[in-house]
C-alpha cells in the first residue's frame, strides 16, 4: 500500500524537498514496491513520480504507457519526445534544492543504488542536490510491522525444528551404517517446508568438510558428500510462509559427527562466535546511550575482533 502522508513525513524529517521516483523496465525495484506497483507489470518506456515534502505529487509517464501511474494520487504530465522528457523533469525539480533518489555515493550501497548516473546526471542539471534516498528506504523497506513480525517469530519455530529433524537423520545414517548425503538431507529440509507450506526461495545449503568452507556451495547429484562419522557439517537454511508480506527466517547451524568436538574447530568457532557478541554488544551501547550507528560501525566491531584473533584475512 502506498503511503503518501507517511513518506512527506519522513521527507520533512530528513530535511528533504521531495523524493523523485524513477523507473525503466523494471530496473528500480524499490521504487516498485514503495509504490505498489504490480509486480508481473512492466513499463517499456521511462516514468518519474515526484512526492514533494509538502503538496500534491506530479506523475511523468510516456503518451504510450499514460496510465501506468494511475493507481497512484497526483497530478499527471505526458512527454513523448526526448526533449518533452527533460523539459518535464526540470519541471518537476523546479524550487526544489535537495532531493532523494535511488542514488548512493561511489555505489557504496548497490541496494539502494538503482538509478543510472545519467538520470542523476540530468536531475542535476536542473540546479538540485540529488540525495540517497537511503534513509527514506530504510524507514519503508527495512521496517515490521506487527503482523510482519510475528510471521518471523512463529516460521522461526518451523525453521528451528528443521535442524533437529537433520540432525536426527545424520545421527541415524552413521549408526545403521548408511549415511544420509548431502543432497538427501537437503531433500528432507524441502520436504519440511513443503509440509508446513514455507516458502525458500532457493534449497538450503548442507554442506560437509571442506565443502563447508564453501559459503554459496550448493549440494548436487554430481558432487554429493556422505555424512560419515568425523564430519563438520554445516546446514544453512531460510523459509518464510507462503503469503504476501511474510518475513524470512534465516539460519546457519554447525555440527559434528562425534562424540567430541576437535580443538581447531572449537577455536574457530569460539572467535566467529565471539565476532558476533561484540557487534551485538556495539548495538546495545549505542542504543541504551541514544547513540547514532551505522552497519559499518557493527561490521568493524566484528571485523575487528576476528582481525585481532588473527584471522582477518579470512573474514
Amino acid at each position: 500500500m502506498f503511503e503518501l502522508e507517511k513518506i512527506q513525513s519522513a521527507l520533512r524529517d530528513f530535511k528533504m524537498d521531495g523524493w523523485l521516483f524513477y523507473d525503466f523496465l523494471g530496473s528500480n525495484v524499490v521504487a516498485r514496491r514503495i509504490l505498489d506497483f504490480d509486480p508481473t507489470s512492466l513499463c517499456s518506456r521511462r516514468y518519474f513520480y515526484m512526492v514533494p515534502a509538502e503538496g500534491e505529487p506530479t506523475k511523468l509517464v510516456h503518451r504510450i504507457e499514460s496510465k501506468a501511474l494511475d493507481h497512484l494520487p497526483g497530478r499527471k504530465r505526458i512527454y513523448l519526445q526526448w526533449q518533452m522528457l527533460e523539459e518535464e523533469v526540470q519541471g518537476l525539480v523546479k524550487g526544489m534544492k535537495r532531493v532523494a533518489m535511488e542514488y548512493s555515493a561511489r555505489n557504496a550501497i548497490p541496494y539502494v543504488s538503482k538509478v543510472d548516473g545519467g538520470t542523476i546526471e540530468l536531475v542535476r542539471s536542473a540546479g538540485v542536490d540529488v540525495v540517497s534516498s537511503g534513509d527514506l528506504v530504510q524507514v519503508f523497506e527495512a521496517t515490521l510491522d506487527a503482523e510482519q513480525w510475528q510471521s518471523h517469530v512463529e516460521v522461526e519455530k518451523l525453521t528451528t525444528a528443521a535442524f533437529e529433524l537433520c540432525w536426527e537423520m545424520i545421527r541415524e545414517g552413521v549408526r545403521s551404517g548408511k549415511p544420509y548425503t548431502e543432497t538427501q538431507v537437503q531433500k528432507a529440509i524441502l520436504d519440511h517446508f513443503d509440509k508446513h507450506d514455507l516458502f525458500p526461495e532457493h534449497p538450503p545449503i548442507v554442506a560437509v568438510g571442506p565443502h563447508a568452507g564453501d559459503p554459496h556451495f550448493e549440494p548436487t547429484p554430481d558432487d554429493d558428500t556422505p555424512i560419515k562419522e568425523g564430519d563438520l557439517v554445516l546446514i544453512d537454511l531460510w523459509a518464510r510462509f507462503n503469503r504476501p508480506g511474510a518475513v524470512f527466517s534465516d539460519i546457519t547451524k554447525m555440527g559434528f559427527v562425534g562424540d567430541a568436538v576437535p580443538e581447531k574447530y572449537e577455536k574457530i568457532f569460539e572467535i566467529v562466535a565471539g565476532a558476533r557478541d561484540a557487534a551485538i554488544d556495539t548495538v546495545r551501547e549505542r542504543f541504551e546511550k541514544n547513540e547514532p550507528l551505522r552497519g559499518w560501525e557493527v561490521d568493524d566491531a566484528a571485523r575487528g575482533f576476528i582481525t585481532a584473533a588473527g584471522y582477518g584475512e579470512y573474514y
